[in-house]
C-alpha cells in the first residue's frame, strides 16, 4: 500500500518528525500528536479535547495530547497511513474509511443494522465492540474507543422524498466499498470524494449530493448548496479513535491506562453533546431553507437486503451480524 496517495508539503512532513516531544524545561513530559479532519465546533472534536484534558489531569502533566483539527495534517486516509509508520500518534476516522484497513468493520456499513440508538451503544460497549476495536491492530492501528456519529441520511441539490429520487444522482461516498454498493442498490451513482473537497464538488456539480449525519451536514456548510435533506437514517457508522501501535508500545502500562480510560470517558461525554448537536443542526438547516423529509424506511430496507445476503456468505461476518442482532 502506498504510504501517501497525495502530496503532503515538506512543512507538514517536518511537523511529523517526532510524535513524542519533550519540553526542555520539563523533560519528562511526553506529547502525542493527534490529527483529524473535523471542524473545531464538531462534537467529536470537543470530545477529543475532553480526552486530552483528562489525560493531562490523570498524568499530572506527564503526558499531553496536542490536537491538529480541520485536515491540517492531511485527509483521513493520509492520517491513517501516518499512524501506521508511527509519524503521527493518534487520529479519529470514520469506520467507513477504516474498513479498508480492517475488513471486519464493514459490518457497520450495513444499512439498518441497529434497532435504535440505545441498541447501537449497547453493541459498541460490549465484547463485540472491543473485538472490533482490535481488528486493525495487525495494521498498526489500535482502536481506543468509538464515538457516536449518529445516523447518516441523504442530502442533495435535487428534491429527495424516496429512494426513487436517488436514481441517476451522483452521490458522494467515502472510500468504502460497502457504501459504494449501498448507493448502487438504491439506484444512485456512487462517487468517492474526500470530505475536504466535497463542498466544492457540490458547488461545481461534480456530485449532486452526499450522505452524512446532521451535525456534519450543518457544520460543513453543505446546506448552503444542498437544499434537500432526507432523513432515511440508513447507516450508523461510528467514528473510531485510533492510536498508532508504534506509539502505544512505547507507553508504559500506566500511561496506556491513562490514555484508554480518558478515551472511554470522552466517548461517554460525547454522547450527550452529540444529541444536542443533532437537534441544533436540524433547527438551523430548516431556518436556512433546507427541505427536510421523512420517507418510509421499508422500501430502503427491501432494496438493500441483497447486501445482507452477500455479507452472510462469509461465515465470520455472518456470526458478527447475528451477534449484533442478538444484543438486547
Amino acid at each position: 500500500m502506498n504510504l501517501f496517495r497525495s502530496k503532503i508539503t515538506l512543512g507538514v512532513l517536518l511537523a511529523f518528525t517526532l510524535v513524542f516531544s519533550a519540553c526542555k524545561k520539563e523533560e519528562k513530559t511526553k506529547v502525542i500528536r493527534l490529527g483529524h479532519a473535523l471542524d473545531v465546533s464538531h462534537p467529536v472534536h470537543k470530545a477529543m479535547k475532553f480526552m486530552a484534558n483528562r489525560i493531562e489531569e490523570k498524568s499530572n502533566g506527564q503526558l499531553k495530547v496536542d490536537i491538529y483539527p480541520s485536515q491540517q495534517l492531511g485527509s483521513e486516509r493520509e492520517l491513517i497511513e501516518l499512524l501506521q509508520i508511527g509519524s503521527l500518534g493518534m487520529t479519529k476516522v470514520s469506520t467507513g474509511t477504516l474498513e479498508n484497513f480492517a475488513p471486519e468493520l464493514r459490518v457497520f456499513g450495513l444499512p439498518f443494522l441497529f434497532k435504535d440508538r440505545q441498541h447501537r451503544f449497547d453493541v459498541l460497549e460490549s465484547e463485540i465492540g472491543e473485538k472490533l476495536l482490535e481488528a486493525s491492530v495487525r495494521n498498526r492501528l489500535k482502536g481506543l474507543t468509538f464515538y457516536d456519529a449518529g445516523s447518516r441520511s441523504f442530502y442533495s441539490t435535487q428534491p429527495l422524498n424516496s429512494p426513487s429520487d436517488l436514481k441517476g444522482q451522483k452521490i458522494r461516498v467515502m472510500e468504502s466499498q460497502t457504501a459504494i454498493n449501498m448507493v448502487k442498490y438504491l439506484g444512485g451513482s456512487p462517487t468517492p470524494v474526500s470530505w475536504g473537497e466535497l463542498y466544492t464538488a457540490l458547488q461545481q456539480g461534480i456530485v449532486d449530493g452526499a450522505e452524512n449525519n446532521l451535525p456534519s451536514f450543518y457544520l460543513s456548510y453543505h446546506y448552503e448548496v444542498c437544499k434537500y435533506y432526507m432523513v432515511d437514517e440508513h447507516t450508523a457508522l461510528p467514528d473510531e479513535l485510533l492510536i498508532s501501535t508504534v506509539v502505544w508500545d512505547k507507553l508504559s502500562k500506566e500511561e496506556q491506562k491513562w490514555v484508554k480510560d480518558a478515551a472511554m470517558e470522552s466517548s461517554e461525554y460525547e454522547k450527550g453533546i452529540w444529541r444536542e448537536a443533532e437537534l441544533h443542526a436540524l433547527e438551523e438547516i430548516k431556518k436556512a431553507g433546507v427541505k427536510v423529509t421523512y420517507p418510509e424506511k421499508e422500501q430502503f430496507r427491501a432494496m438493500v437486503q441483497p447486501m445482507y445476503d452477500e455479507f452472510k456468505k462469509d461465515e465470520e461476518m455472518k456470526k458478527t451480524i447475528e451477534a449484533i442482532q442478538a444484543v438486547k
